[in-house]
């Protein structure tokens, strides 16, 4: 079932506009980062219960994705991530296909595993890392049971 509620839009004006005109064009416009694949991920948001749409690098394996909650290497954490923490059903738009799904925070060896996939798609996780003293959050992104 897809999530319904009222968006509210990133104060970010280039998060913003890259994830309307990646939606708005069905994933043809506004579809990379830097020349690297994106989705759009639309979470809940954990105090407003607003839609939220966040661009994210593509980070696919199987059918389930890995979401980065880097930041940038930010001593604090995207707000999406606590987001998906309290409402873990999401929705994924990659490319014109978009589904539901359900995040799942991983620890242990399964982030570790996860987190080398993230790095061979967006090596830049690395250095973020270095930049903070958390250790950044990895959620994999399964498709949701009908």
């Amino acid at each position: 079932m897809p999530l319904t509620g009222e968006y509210k839009p990133s104060t970010s004006e280039w998060a913003r506009t890259q994830a309307e005109a990646f939606e708005a064009s069905n994933g043809e416009k506004a579809n990379t980062l830097r020349g690297v694949p994106i989705i759009v991920l639309t979470t809940v948001g954990a105090k407003s219960g607003a839609l939220r749409k966040t661009a994210l690098m593509r980070v696919e394996h199987e059918g389930r994705y890995a979401v980065v909650a880097s930041k940038g290497g930010a001593p604090d954490e995207p707000k999406w991530a606590e987001n998906m923490r309290r409402h873990p059903h999401v929705e994924l738009q990659d490319g014109d296909a978009k589904r539901d799904y359900d995040a799942r925070e991983l620890s242990g060896a399964e982030r570790e595993e996860w987190w080398a996939r993230a790095a061979a798609v967006w090596p830049d996780y690395e250095t973020y890392q270095t930049k903070t003293d958390r250790l950044i959050a990895v959620f994999v992104i399964e498709p949701r049971d009908a």
